[in-house]
C-alpha cells in the first residue's frame, strides 16, 4: 500500500534555470540584509537621539553651574591673591579637568559597536553563495 502513492517527478531542470534560481536567491538575501541594517541602524538611531537630547539638556545646565562655580572660585581666591592670578589659577585647574573628561569621552566613543547581526548574516550569505557557485 505504500508503493500506491508516488511523488511525481519533476523534470530535469536546465542549468540556465539552476543559475537564474540562485541569482534570484542571492538577490533576496541582498534585500533582506539591506532591510535588517536599516532596522537595526534605525533602532541604534532612535535610542541614540533620545538620549543625545537627555545629554543636550543636561550638558547646557551642566555648562552654566560649571562656569558659576569657577566664578566663585575666582571670587573666593581674590580674597587671598590679586584677581588675575585667582583666575589663572581658575583656569588652569578647569582646562586640567576638561582635558581628563576628554581623555575619558573618547576612549568610551570608541567602545561604540557596528551592527554585529548584519555583520555576521552577510558572512554567512557570502559563504553560503561561494558554495552554491561550486
Amino acid at each position: 500500500m505504500a508503493d500506491s502513492y508516488r511523488m511525481p517527478l519533476q523534470p530535469e531542470r536546465s542549468t540556465a534555470d539552476l543559475v537564474k534560481d540562485i541569482i534570484d536567491l542571492l538577490q533576496d538575501m541582498i534585500r533582506s540584509e539591506v532591510r535588517l541594517a536599516k532596522a537595526e541602524i534605525k533602532e541604534e538611531a532612535i535610542d541614540g537621539g533620545k538620549a543625545l537630547s537627555l545629554l543636550a539638556g543636561g550638558a547646557l545646565l551642566c555648562l552654566y553651574s560649571i562656569g558659576l562655580f569657577l566664578l566663585a572660585c575666582v571670587y573666593g581666591l581674590s580674597v587671598l591673591m590679586p584677581p588675575a592670578l585667582a583666575a589663572l589659577i581658575v583656569s588652569v585647574v578647569a582646562g586640567a579637568g576638561a582635558a581628563v573628561l576628554g581623555y575619558y569621552g573618547k576612549a568610551r566613543l570608541k567602545m561604540v559597536k557596528p551592527p554585529e547581526k548584519t555583520i555576521e548574516s552577510i558572512k554567512e550569505n557570502v559563504e553560503w553563495a561561494k558554495n552554491q557557485m561550486r
